[in-house]
């Protein structure tokens, strides 16, 4: 058998080494504590679950999918979590069943999926994240949204975009003022997810009705606007979630770009009314989504709840996080209590536990000279 390198890992897992380890930790740290500050309170939830269980909820993920082991206790199949929201659902259902509504809950770990995506090469990654469990009307939306918001600020991105969409609109406009065969609803969705006309327009001429809704697409109130005349055309029949839209980007602040795409499903297989994702300026795809969904419960009850997921890997790529802490080399024989209270002041110490260790190749930026710091 061939003999695995010791520094070797499965494709798509990796190391995360100084200082990104340290960024990571930090900007999960700030997030967390924005969301704390709205009142969220965080779950831990297992790493691995009973695949059946955990399956039962991921309505966007199949059972193929994911990584799976075989439990050496239970003798039962297990499989690693792919999506920290789902366990989130069955802690609330379960567990914290009988807290009063609306319940906050936040979260932060990793997750791990069987097969990476193009644009990102890595198959575990981490994910925070907040749920409000116990409405999903505008108000919940509104505060979700500007949660995850601040939260991104508060970690130092800037030029954030939200782009919103409606995932069940397809649905609704079919079993109403734009009927369709239930055999045309899914390439309805796929060639208005392509924002392609000609192939909308050949599928048939109930189709071509959904043609405004590829034009309702761009910067939010231009497309809003279409996406209004539309509804004008159709008697109202859509009023109620473009009202909801308005409502919700109307406390967003003006330095957040919004754009709108109402047909937009991919990776929005469970949202219900609305959803939205996150992109930020000089970063290719989305760094987080969330909306409005169902929790299911065992008495066959669903239960209304609104959150976000961040995905913040590409970030701490970036540096987001990683603001250098200042390391002071200690030379043997310094005074403790001067060392302590330098470490209260926030400073790093790095003591020595030898004659000749050099500071400076210890990435120290000071060392300490008596009582005081000195720079290298």
């Amino acid at each position: 058998m061939t003999m695995i390198p010791p520094g070797l890992l499965p494709e798509g897992l990796s190391d995360r080494l100084p200082p990104q380890a340290e960024a990571s930790a930090r900007l999960t740290r700030r997030v967390l504590d924005t969301v704390a500050s709205h009142g969220y309170e965080r779950v831990m939830p297992p790493l691995a679950e009973f695949e059946e269980t955990l399956v039962g909820r991921l309505k966007s993920v199949r059972a193929q999918d994911l990584v799976r082991v075989v439990d050496p206790v239970s003798q039962r199949s297990l499989a690693l979590r792919p999506d920290m929201t789902a366990q989130v659902g069955r802690i609330a259902a379960t567990r914290l069943a009988g807290m009063a509504r609306p319940l906050r809950l936040s979260y932060a770990g990793p997750v791990i999926r069987l097969k990476a995506n193009q644009l990102r090469p890595e198959r575990e990654k981490l994910q925070l994240g907040a749920e409000l469990i116990g409405s999903d009307g505008v108000a919940a939306a509104v505060e979700i949204v500007n949660v995850a918001i601040e939260a991104l600020q508060a970690a130092g991105v800037t030029g954030i975009t939200i782009d919103f969409t409606l995932p069940d609109l397809i649905d609704a406009l079919a079993a109403g003022p734009l009927p369709l065969a239930a055999e045309e609803i899914e390439a309805v969705r796929s060639e208005l997810d392509a924002k392609d006309a000609g192939a909308l327009v050949a599928i048939s001429p109930q189709a071509a009705a959904y043609l405004p809704l590829i034009e309702a697409t761009g910067p939010f109130h231009a497309a809003m606007e279409r996406l209004e005349a539309l509804d004008h055309a159709l008697g109202g029949a859509i009023a109620s979630r473009i009202a909801g839209l308005r409502a919700i980007a109307k406390p967003i602040g003006w330095d957040i770009n919004l754009t709108l795409d109402p047909t937009e499903r991919h990776g929005f297989e469970y949202q219900n009314w609305f959803g939205f994702s996150i992109f930020a300026e000089g970063f290719i795809g989305e760094i987080g989504r969330g909306g409005s969904y169902a929790i299911a419960h065992a008495d066959g009850t669903d239960e209304p709840a609104v959150g976000f997921s961040l995905y913040p890997d590409p970030l701490i790529d970036a540096g987001f996080g990683s603001d250098s802490p200042r390391r002071l080399f200690v030379p043997i024989g310094a005074d403790a209590a001067r060392t302590a209270a330098l470490r209260s002041e926030g400073w790093h110490t790095v003591a020595a536990l030898g004659a000749g260790e050099d500071g400076a190749s210890l990435r120290c930026s000071h060392w300490l000279d008596g009582a005081e710091p000195r720079a290298y």
